[in-house]
């Protein structure tokens, strides 16, 4: 049986290798220039660094002087150890099952691919009324779902990523020595803990509540030492703090504040990344594009809950420019495996997923 075409360009791009920390954008700008092309879709890019490319795509409307509908989606993917690979994760194995193995099958190349086919799907069609964009909304990446329940995320965490210093009284390892910097690196740890199963507790007393409706913390780097027998004059600790819309940020910043306090004389920290904007948009059917998107789903048969999604995606940026963003991958019934090992997407829950954007995409393209 000859292969889908949607199932043939998705396998495609993902042998284009796009691995950080060296992703091949140049071969993915030609890859998706050459898929505009086969379609008839304007394109361009635009070099924002050496080697490094946006690639944007333009399907005027019957009215181009209104915002248009951005349909986003990132080329890049994380690092891959492939030792732990049960496939090469740049071949796009196919098994008998018709499960695709390789990086950027779940987050996000599938999604990108999707897009793509759905318009080749609304331009068979020939309709004009696909012409009939309109403004202010742009969808993003989702995640996949071990159930039959489509998540759609109206909003994510706030990622803080803290990097502290925590100087001490260096000397040598046979002392005791007072004031070290590992005594402060002790207490810093143990405040980020008590926050953690707070938050940890407060998840596990509601059902109601989800990953994203919560705030994490988790001390992911520590930095410090010479050598064995020398105690360090300091030590770094970075912290990836996740924090929901939903809990006061002016208190979630005063209890970091504390942290840096409470471990000791000289403890600093500093955000290399921070934001303090709620960044929510419209999921009640009194937003017609939210409204527009419940119809499509239910047009669809599919069950679905909107949550905050639990990371960070480039629906952030849109959102902080008062745009309204809705996270969506219609993958259901597959275990969520972005970032991890034997990343794969079967090629029914793919071609499923076109048949979804097909309705979302023609619903949004014809707000009123």
């Amino acid at each position: 049986m000859s292969e889908d075409i949607g199932v043939t360009r998705f396998r495609e791009y993902l042998q284009v290798n796009t691995e950080q920390p060296k992703p091949d954008y140049v071969a993915c700008r030609d890859f998706l220039f050459k898929y505009a092309d086969e379609l008839g879709i304007e394109r361009r890019s635009i070099e924002t660094a050496p080697g490094t490319f946006f690639v944007i795509m333009t399907i005027p409307g019957s009215r181009p002087e209104l915002q248009s509908i951005m349909l986003y989606s990132h080329t890049d993917v994380v690092p891959t150890f492939r030792e732990f690979w049960t496939h090469d994760p740049y071949s796009a194995f196919k098994d008998e099952q018709g499960n695709i193995f390789a990086r950027g099958a779940q987050d996000m190349k599938c999604v990108g691919v999707q897009y793509m086919e759905a318009l080749r799907n609304w331009f068979a069609k020939v309709t004009e009324e696909f012409k009939k964009l309109n403004i202010d909304f742009a969808l993003d990446e989702g995640i996949a779902c071990d159930d039959d329940v489509y998540k759609v995320f109206y909003a994510e965490r706030i990622p803080w990523w803290v990097k502290v210093t925590l100087p001490g009284n260096p000397g040598h390892g046979s002392k005791f020595i007072e004031q070290t910097a590992v005594e402060k690196l002790h207490k810093l740890i143990a405040s980020v803990d008590e926050f953690r199963n707070e938050q940890k507790a407060l998840l596990a007393g509601n059902p109601e509540l989800t990953v994203g409706d919560v705030t994490t913390s988790n001390v992911t780097i520590i930095n410090g030492g010479v050598q064995v027998n020398v105690v360090p004059e300091k030590f770094e600790a970075y912290i990836d703090i996740r924090v929901t819309p939903l809990q006061d940020l002016d208190v979630i910043r005063a209890r970091v504040d504390q942290w840096a306090k409470d471990a000791g004389e000289g403890v600093t920290y500093e955000f290399m990344q921070f934001s303090n904007c709620k960044l929510i948009s419209p999921s009640t059917r009194e937003d017609p594009f939210w409204a527009a998107i419940d119809d499509g789903l239910k047009k669809e048969g599919c069950k679905y809950k909107k949550e905050i999604f639990i990371g960070a995606t480039d629906s952030r940026f849109v959102r902080a420019q008062g745009i309204r963003a809705i996270g969506f991958s219609p993958i259901i019934n597959t275990p969520s495996l972005l970032h991890d090992h034997n990343e794969f997407l079967n090629e029914k829950t793919f071609l499923r997923g076109v048949q979804i954007y097909e309705t979302l995409i023609n619903n949004l393209a014809n707000v009123n």
